[in-house]
């Protein structure tokens, strides 16, 4: 692993391309100025440099990105428990078909079993995250595939997005609550931080995770290790639950506060779509407050014309925030979420233009615009 000592930005990449180099040793190296990324002879991710903050993201001896499997044989309930001792016996997946530069980054083949793995890693230009598109055939029975991702990070805690907002959960297994919580769910990403510098890995469709921390030998530093949980095989009720090609995107995003965490958990689901017409359409909504998400938009379900509007703190903390509207707005009411007024709600602040909200941590708030 070679990492860019500091001051070393100005040899990296310029601005709006990706750069990608032979590694020495086998692999090759992606830089495109915000991060550079070091990809090995085994298609395994050995850096993830982040330029701006001088710092590595991947455990010192370590890799990323390393598929692992487990035998899966619970003591009941076959396709809906997960039993502790899966842990007991493990394979990296570390043996390599191909590994084969494409615009950007790499593509990774990999066979195992009866399965084949196709992953695609990318670093987009101007983007501070590695994209990792996983593609499984999958033709395995009692087994549990999971990606490792083992960070430079001492961090007590971690975040866990759930639908409007986040809970922590502890990296240690002090008590016995602790540890029975040796498999997790998240909805779109799982972030770890220490003070002033964080780390997100965000996911499009499998919310299973686990996370654990361990003591380094060779420098006393601590690894906190992020595995999300892929695929499964039970037996029963069916035995061919989950036979066939499935497709994932997970993106590591090193340098990640919880607000970054939260933007590209919704970048990798909700990709941005672009249509081509005669005029520019101005936004229907906006808000000028990034702590604050718009999560829906949408016409009265009564048929009035009105526009419903939901939004959320997502951060954790107190914000201030003006909801601007495309249009005219006549009359603002805040509703429940069957678009029935509050009687009892705060009359929001409204200009006519926009609307003014003060709003609590996580408080999910949903209004009700009359058009002029």
């Amino acid at each position: 692993r070679g990492g860019v000592p500091a001051g070393a930005a100005a040899t990296a990449a310029t601005a709006g391309t990706t750069r990608s180099t032979p590694r020495e040793g086998g692999g090759h190296v992606l830089d495109n100025g915000l991060l550079r990324v070091e990809i090995d002879g085994r298609g395994l991710v050995v850096s993830a440099y982040d330029v701006a903050a001088d710092r590595e993201t991947v455990a010192p001896g370590a890799a990323a990105n390393l598929l692992q499997i487990h035998p899966d044989f619970p003591n009941m309930w076959d396709a809906w428990d997960v039993d502790a001792f899966y842990r007991n016996t493990v394979t990296d997946l570390t043996d390599l078909d191909e590994l084969t530069p494409v615009t950007d980054g790499v593509r990774i083949v990999r066979s195992f079993g009866d399965s084949k793995v196709t992953q695609l890693l990318t670093l987009e230009p101007g983007a501070k995250r590695l994209d990792i598109d996983t593609e499984v055939d999958w033709h395995e029975t009692e087994k549990f595939l999971k990606a490792a991702f083992p960070l430079d990070v001492h961090a007590e805690r971690y975040a866990s997005e759930t639908q409007f907002g986040h809970f922590y959960r502890p990296t240690h297994t002090n008590t016995s609550w602790e540890a029975a919580k040796f498999e997790a769910c998240n909805h779109r990403f799982v972030h770890l931080e220490e003070p002033g510098w964080g780390v997100a890995l965000v996911n499009d469709s499998t919310y299973g995770h686990d996370v654990t921390r361990t003591v380094r030998d060779t420098d006393a530093g601590t690894t906190t290790t992020v595995r999300v949980s892929l695929l499964r095989a039970p037996r029963f009720p069916d035995p061919e639950t989950d036979q066939g090609v499935h497709r994932f995107r997970h993106a590591l995003v090193p340098g990640a506060a919880i607000g970054d965490a939260v933007r590209e958990g919704f970048r990798v689901n909700l990709p941005e779509r672009r249509v081509t017409g005669e005029r520019e359409v101005p936004p229907l909504v906006g808000v000028d407050n990034d702590a604050v998400v718009v999560s829906a938009v949408k016409l009265a379900d009564d048929g009035s014309g009105d526009v419903v509007v939901r939004l959320y703190e997502s951060t954790g903390g107190r914000a201030k925030v003006r909801l601007a509207t495309g249009f005219r707005a006549m009359d603002v009411v805040a509703t429940d979420l069957l678009e029935r007024p509050l009687t009892d709600a705060p009359v929001p602040e409204s200009d006519g233009e926009g609307v003014r909200l003060s709003l609590r941590p996580f408080e999910l708030v949903t209004l009700r615009v009359t058009r002029g």
